[in-house]
């Protein structure tokens, strides 16, 4: 990474639970002052197994991971945590970066994608910005809803009916549609075209028109919280 001396604490990051995946030592060792430097909280992992069973028990507010490494690389991890845990936004770094593979990660769920060798600013300015974009919603969800609820609600924002998530979630069709009653009633919401209207002022989705024609077709891709530890 391009670095500068001096560098002081962002304010956007003060406080913020970083997870960082590279097999590359010198690389997470240069990603950690510099995130350090910034004020964030940084954990960094060679693969992608480990930083797994990290975010089976920690929070995260970003998770940054690359994509080629040995086993698991940083498509499959992403894959994994949008699978698992929905809320948390995945940065996508590499030093293989072309349009295909940009726009895969993209369409997988990264919230962004960035290129080797970093460039200290333009790298800080992206992880501020989408610990910033994620922390508004996560703030409200984490006081209103449960981890389970919360898990819930990002695969309904996706689109998916009550047997998709129970599938994907390993659960019964029944404790899904409980779930996401009670998430309804806690986020005010009578019906799945005011759900949405919800998520969009919470800053979960882009944007959501006043009617849909079609409520159960696929919603925008929502914005991701951290998640606390379970309840």
């Amino acid at each position: 990474m391009t670095d500068q001396e001096g560098s002081h604490p962002m304010t956007g990051m003060r406080a913020a639970r970083v997870v960082f995946v590279d097999d590359e030592p010198t690389v997470c060792a240069s990603v950690r002052k510099t995130l350090k430097r910034a004020g964030a909280d940084v954990h960094c992992f060679p693969c992608a197994q480990d930083c797994l069973q990290h975010l089976a028990t920690a929070r995260c507010d970003l998770l940054i991971t690359d994509v080629r490494m040995p086993g698991r690389d940083g498509m499959d991890l992403l894959a994994e945590v949008k699978e698992r845990l929905p809320w948390i936004p995945v940065l996508i770094v590499t030093g293989y970066a072309d349009v295909p593979l940009a726009v895969q990660a993209l369409k997988a769920g990264a919230a962004d994608f960035v290129e080797k060798p970093l460039d200290r600013d333009t790298f800080l300015q992206t992880v501020e910005r989408l610990i910033e974009r994620n922390a508004r919603p996560a703030a409200f969800l984490e006081e209103s809803l449960t981890r389970a609820e919360r898990r819930i609600l990002y695969h309904v924002l996706d689109g998916r009916n009550n047997r998709e998530i129970a599938a994907a979630l390993h659960r019964s069709p029944r404790t899904i549609e409980v779930h996401r009653r009670h998430v309804m009633q806690k986020l005010g919401a009578a019906n799945i075209i005011e759900l949405l209207q919800r998520a969009a002022d919470l800053g979960l989705l882009p944007s959501v028109p006043a009617r849909r024609e079609d409520a159960a077709s696929p919603t925008p891709s929502a914005t991701r919280p951290p998640d606390e530890a379970q309840t």
